[in-house]
């Protein structure tokens, strides 16, 4: 079983490692570095590892605005899954966030990586009737 701890900057090659294999195609703006330095410029307590022994095996970020909660870059090392490490993040996230006060929490899934919905459905997500729109803001 993976311990799920907060993130500290000791364990930023082990989640670059994860990332690079999680998601082999990312668009740029997903790089490990900056996505790590933004997300602990806010909420750094939700930017989540999970550890085998000294070993990054898993992270989540996840974010919290006052409204909705969200889960993003939820990612599991393949010699770890079907252990409960993404279960075992995912409800530790969950539980931060419901200690700010959140109520809902949203996530969305790329259509390459639809497998994962049965993971979320697993965990009580449903998939809601949206469309998602994004605007980058800078390349």
């Amino acid at each position: 079983m993976a311990f799920i701890t907060t993130y500290h900057s000791a364990h930023f090659s082990g989640v670059e490692a994860l990332w690079a294999e999680a998601f082999p195609n990312d668009a740029p703006w997903n790089a490990t570095a900056p996505s790590i330095a933004e997300k602990l410029r806010f909420q750094p307590d939700l930017m989540l590892v999970a550890l085998d022994g000294t070993q990054v095996v898993g992270s989540v970020m996840a974010g919290y605005e006052g409204h909705r909660g969200w889960i993003s870059r939820i990612a599991v090392l393949r010699s770890h899954r079907s252990r409960g490490v993404g279960q075992d993040l995912l409800a530790e996230a969950e539980r931060r966030l419901a200690s700010l006060g959140c109520v809902k929490v949203n996530l969305q899934v790329v259509e390459s990586n639809a497998q994962t919905v049965e993971f979320y459905e697993r965990s009580g997500y449903r998939i809601e009737p949206r469309i998602s729109m994004s605007k980058h803001l800078r390349s």
